[in-house]
């Protein structure tokens, strides 16, 4: 009971910073980030919503937003939008169906077997949030770095190089988060729920074969009763 307590712990630990490391890298606005330092005056990051420049020396930031969903985009970001969503909503979840899981709180407190269950369920939920998380993150860094690399490649300088930044890396981090946290709850609570059930079924046929040799002894002692009554009435019919 300790180490599935603690399991569960740890888990719902690594689903908490995860989700946040999820929506946070999905909301921010450095998925890229300029970088030649110091040859600007001012930071450039570029996000899935808009893009903001910040003045390095009295640290003034300028916002822009991209054009409505509806517009034109790049295969680039929109894929990406798609898949960072899906994973901050399978991770909320997810998240959300572990705190009623976790045995401290007050929720089927009789059911213990339901409660592994919802347990399995969120961990599922956090491996598939971690599938189009890590995909969606890791897939933008690569754009990032082969576009970065092939105009060095090709002697190209527009002025600004980009490489991918922190957001990008939280996304990274949030989605790997969500593979160890899914992997403990589906992993190694299934382990515990097949010693739950089996010491309920271990339960149940001793309760079977206490009620079997209950009937056994009834049966045994009345047929020495009811031989007892017959031999009563033949001794009566014959006198």
């Amino acid at each position: 009971a300790g180490m599935r307590f603690f399991l569960q712990y740890v888990g719902c630990f690594f689903a908490f910073f995860s989700a946040g490391f999820l929506i946070t890298s999905t909301w921010t606005d450095c998925w890229m980030v300029n970088a030649d330092d110091s040859l600007e005056v001012s930071t450039k990051c570029r996000g899935l919503w808009w893009e903001c420049v910040t003045n390095v020396f009295d640290g003034i930031q300028t916002c822009d937003e991209y054009d409505s969903i509806y517009a034109e985009h790049s295969v680039k970001l929109v894929l990406t939008r798609a898949m960072m969503i899906t994973a901050d909503i399978l991770a909320g979840f997810g998240f959300l169906f572990l705190v009623l899981g976790l045995d401290c709180v007050k929720f089927l407190p009789d059911e213990p077997l339901i409660k592994l269950r919802i347990c399995l369920v969120s961990g599922v939920m956090l491996l598939l949030a971690g599938l189009p998380g890590i995909t969606g993150s890791v897939w933008y860094a690569v754009d990032v770095y082969v576009e970065r690399s092939s105009l060095v490649f090709h002697n190209v300088f527009l002025g600004i190089q980009y490489k991918f930044g922190w957001s990008c890396w939280l996304g990274m981090a949030g989605s790997l988060g969500c593979f160890l946290s899914g992997s403990l709850l589906t992993c190694c609570m299934y382990l515990f729920r097949e010693t739950s059930s089996g010491r309920f079924h271990s339960a149940y046929p001793l309760r079977k074969g206490y009620s079997s040799a209950a009937t056994i002894l009834t049966n045994v002692h009345l047929p020495s009763s009811q031989t007892a009554t017959a031999k009563m009435y033949a001794v009566d019919t014959r006198v």
